[in-house]
């Protein structure tokens, strides 16, 4: 399995299970925030608090809604808002206007169905990457949400196996060595990461390996020996690679070239 392109592939989800998901992490992030302090600061999100994320979350669902009702065949640039009005945010205004957001999106992608052709920022160009990226794109800000409030975060595996992969998928796009040139100094002999997720079963194949030991970045779902080898539950796999958790401590162990692999978590970023 390689990361050249991005593929629209459903290797765990299908294009159902994506619109159903992206409202079911909408609706799970609701019920952690219902309530809650909007002024809380998101440490994953440092430059916003609780009601600034929804902000955020709520205004990509719509851009994208936008893209997938209008068949959009050119880039559309998304409407970045000035943060800072929204620093005192009301959750009984927020809360319902993130939830319609995600139900417009997930509206627009049933109406148009899975392989339509329209603009996409990466390779791909379907509504299927709209599908794929946000749900997991609401399934992460849920998790910032849900552990910026001091709540316990949980996911189910087949949704952060697939999330896991798409990660991979987008960190290793070819574009990233234009638009990031520093990426590139990632390659080099002997450079390989494994993570091994250690509560699945063996059936769900939780372990992938990071290949950069070529001209590109590449990745497989695989058990190799590796310069580095990242060991822990599914869900602080996950949370480590989008960066939403110390990789050190807890659960996870590291074997291994351990500065590699703070190179490629630092390096590497589709965001």
């Amino acid at each position: 399995m390689s990361g050249a392109v991005y593929r629209d592939v459903m290797s765990l989800l299908s294009y159902d299970r994506y619109c159903a998901e992206i409202l079911a992490q909408a609706e799970l992030l609701t019920s952690v925030v219902q309530g809650a302090d909007m002024t809380v600061p998101v440490p994953s999100c440092p430059d916003w608090n609780v009601g600034q994320l929804l902000r955020h979350l709520g205004g990509v669902h719509r851009w994208a809604a936008t893209i997938v009702r209008t068949r959009a065949a050119e880039p559309v640039q998304a409407q970045v808002p000035d943060y800072a009005v929204y620093a005192s945010e009301d959750p009984s205004v927020v809360v319902p206007w993130l939830a319609e957001g995600a139900a417009q999106l997930v509206e627009a992608l049933r109406a148009a169905g899975p392989g339509t052709p329209l603009w996409t920022p990466v390779p791909g160009g379907s509504t299927d990457f709209y599908a794929r990226r946000f749900t997991h794109e609401t399934l992460i800000h849920r998790a910032d949400a849900t552990l910026a409030l001091g709540s316990a975060f949980s996911v189910a595996a087949e949704v952060a196996l697939d999330a896991i992969d798409e990660w991979l998928e987008l960190g290793a796009l070819p574009m990233h060595f234009e638009v990031h040139p520093q990426t590139r100094e990632l390659l080099g002999p002997g450079r390989t990461v494994h993570l091994h997720a250690t509560d699945t079963s063996p059936r769900a194949s939780a372990e992938w390996v990071i290949d950069l030991t070529g001209d590109t970045i590449a990745w497989r779902r695989a058990h190799e020996k590796a310069a580095v080898a990242v060991r822990g539950p599914l869900t602080d796999l996950l949370l480590v690679v989008y960066k939403r958790r110390p990789v050190r401590g807890g659960e996870i162990q590291i074997l291994g070239d351990a500065e590699l692999l703070d190179f490629w978590l630092e390096r590497v970023s589709f965001g």
